[in-house]
């Protein structure tokens, strides 16, 4: 069976809210960093060892700048024209072999089960998180250029609104063949990817 959607473009608002988002569910636990900087910093000033205060505003300034700096690459990436892609119309065709992505009868691109990392279900969406590792892995960058694409793993994704399907049937066996391929939280894969 093939479900084929809607038409359908991503706007870019839904995509730096997801990213975003997906983002902050990654690296949260980053938070305790500047929160036992502070606790430290509040015992050595009671017990007066090094009293201080301007290490509070460092601490917050740099947390400060160390989220804006991811906020600014992820809308930085909604705007670049490399990403033109991201935002364009599709159709989708999804069958248990790959996923067609048509613009119009001659043009689109396959991505195949493969190449996605995980999914999420959502209140209204599944989003498809796709899996770069192996286009990163023969690059040559240097270790901040990695440290950022590593970063934004999570910002690579396909946004399929539950609205885009043509009936309930596509939604389920849509439903059903992410649950088979093992990608939806919680399911065992019944085949493998690969």
């Amino acid at each position: 069976m093939i479900v084929k959607t809607k038409k359908y473009a991503l706007d870019q608002k839904t995509y730096i809210n997801i990213a975003l988002r997906q983002w902050v569910k990654d690296n949260w636990k980053w938070a305790f960093v500047p929160l036992g900087l502070i606790f430290l910093n509040v015992v050595l000033s009671l017990t007066n060892v090094y009293p201080n205060y301007w290490i509070y505003i460092v601490i917050v300034l740099l947390t400060i700048i160390y989220v804006l700096f991811w906020a600014i690459q992820i809308t930085g990436i909604a705007q670049m024209e490399q990403s033109k892609a991201l935002f364009q119309k599709y159709i989708y065709e999804i069958d248990s072999r790959q996923i067609l992505m048509r613009i119009n009868a001659k043009e689109g691109g396959i991505l195949k089960w493969a190449q996605i990392d995980s999914v999420i279900k959502d209140k209204e969406a599944y989003i498809l998180f796709l899996d770069n590792a192996d286009a990163m892995s023969n690059v040559k960058a240097n270790w901040f250029a990695k440290t950022v694409t590593k970063g934004l793993a999570k910002a690579q994704f396909l946004y399929l609104p539950f609205n885009i399907f043509t009936s309930d049937n596509d939604l389920r066996f849509t439903e059903a063949l992410l649950k088979r391929k093992g990608l939806l939280p919680g399911s065992v894969p019944a085949e493998t990817v690969k």
